[in-house]
């Protein structure tokens, strides 16, 4: 039994979320390092900076496959995975609940729905408009259905200026199963080649990773996260409840507003440049939880880095694990992340002592 004495104090889960920072900032150079590295090519990266440093100069082969392809796949890997993260933990933290994930505002199942619906009926657009958006299509349609049903959802759960969160929650999984509905009627009217894309896309996948299409993403997504910055201190609060955490001086209502936005760009925009990738957003946030305290000044910026290198990681294992061919990252992150799940709900029943 820990008495008294015994217990952690405040400094020590601070020095130790501190020291979790360094370290889970080495771990995402290490990703980082090796997803650089990582690739059908056979290119060796030493090799390519070994050159650089010299004044060799790269091969127009590697400089496409360093700069066009690994280079902004690691970028999109990076802040994809940052995005779900930092998402989980401003989800469970609003919630109360260590099991929520960005997926009961349903933004997924909205922005899954969005780019059924490009996919599948994409063909229908007169050719001019289908040209102007080109490859953003399915993006774009991504996170406007990720947007739309985040309005709806707060139109739902909004009363009187007030937003319930249980509300919220119900209704979340009310659109959720709308959605997927409607997502269901569209994949039975897909033909073979439209069934192939929506199966690749509903997997997740960073294969499609462009510059163009980060420089839509990325500015989203990094402001959204910026944005939760300044939530820690009410999500503190929050875990008090939200008389306790009024009566601290905390702007309840304004600051679930801000979260409910946070989340929803933030996890629009990943979904929208990477398909359906599970686990992460729940997984990262309660193993943090866990070791390095509740406390949202550090639980924010530590879940964006260990989800920024567990998606990395995740990434590396799908393309080299059936190298030339590559898995679905979603697939990585399910195995990964399911596991870890069920040991989490196991652990909170009481049916395993660890």
């Amino acid at each position: 039994m820990v008495t008294l004495s015994e217990a952690p104090t405040a400094g020590d889960r601070r020095g130790r979320a501190r020291r979790a920072t360094w370290a889970l900032a080495l771990l995402t150079l290490l990703a980082a390092w090796g997803s650089l590295a990582t690739g059908a090519s056979g290119i060796s990266l030493l090799d390519a900076l070994g050159r650089l440093i010299s004044g060799e100069g790269l091969s127009l082969q590697e400089q496409v496959v360093l700069w066009q392809i690994r280079l902004p796949r690691l970028a999109t890997g990076l802040l994809v995975g940052a995005s779900l993260a930092v998402s989980g933990a401003v989800m469970q933290g609003l919630f109360r609940n260590p099991l929520a994930d960005p997926g009961l505002v349903g933004v997924g199942a909205g922005a899954g729905l969005g780019a059924v619906l490009a996919i599948v009926l994409g063909g229908l657009l007169p050719a001019a408009l289908a040209g102007w958006f080109g490859m953003h299509l399915v993006p774009i349609a991504a996170f406007l259905g990720g947007w739309a049903a985040t309005l709806i959802l707060y139109r739902v759960s909004t009363r009187a200026g007030r937003t319930s969160v249980a509300t919220m929650l119900l209704a979340g999984i009310a659109l959720g199963a709308l959605a997927g509905a409607a997502t269901g009627v569209l994949v039975y009217a897909a033909d073979d080649q439209q069934l192939r894309d929506l199966t690749f896309w509903n997997l997740g996948s960073l294969a499609g990773a462009s510059w163009a299409k980060l420089s839509i993403a990325a500015p989203i997504m990094a402001i959204a996260m910026l944005g939760t910055l300044g939530l820690a201190r009410g999500l503190n609060g929050l875990a008090l409840g939200e008389a306790a955490a009024a009566h601290m001086g905390i702007p309840v209502q304004r600051m679930k507003n801000l979260a409910i936005l946070c989340v929803a760009a933030a996890t629009g925009a990943a979904v929208a440049v990477s398909g359906g990738i599970g686990f992460i957003g729940i997984v990262v946030p309660h193993l943090l939880r866990l070791s390095t305290g509740p406390d949202h000044r550090h639980l924010l910026p530590n879940a964006a880095l260990l989800g920024a290198a567990l998606l990395v990681g995740a990434d590396m294992i799908a393309r080299s694990i059936l190298a030339p061919a590559e898995l679905p990252i979603g697939i990585v992150t399910a195995l990964m992340g399911a596991p870890v799940f069920l040991w989490i709900l196991l652990r909170r029943r009481g049916l395993l002592d660890l």
